[in-house]
């Protein structure tokens, strides 16, 4: 499951554990192919939160993390951001990504 998120719960929605928050836009082309892969990987790992912010919606918070071009996928780890992937990222190598950071 994906939570949906916002300027005024991105801060309290991604403090603990492990969070991947997906910057997307409905008007993005390559947003539409990663949505799938982030649904997929959030019925499979069970440690590891799913996110999502649409920054058309949330402009607030992709101006302060600098985000320019989407989709994003940013991970945090009890609160600082430990990882960040601009553009398509296959199912196999964010999972390996995430893995990381769950031990």
């Amino acid at each position: 499951m994906i939570d949906e998120i916002t300027d005024a719960t991105f801060e309290e929605e991604t403090s603990e554990g492990v969070v991947l928050t997906d910057f997307w836009a409905v008007w993005c082309g390559p947003c539409k192919m990663q949505t799938p892969v982030v649904e997929q990987l959030s019925e499979e790992m069970d440690d590891v939160k799913f996110t999502s912010m649409d920054v058309d919606k949330n402009q607030e918070t992709a101006k302060n993390l600098g985000i320019m071009a989407i989709p994003t996928l940013l991970i945090k780890k009890d609160g600082k951001i430990v990882d960040r992937l601009t553009g398509f990222t296959p199912k196999e190598k964010l999972a390996s990504i995430l893995e990381q950071y769950t031990d």
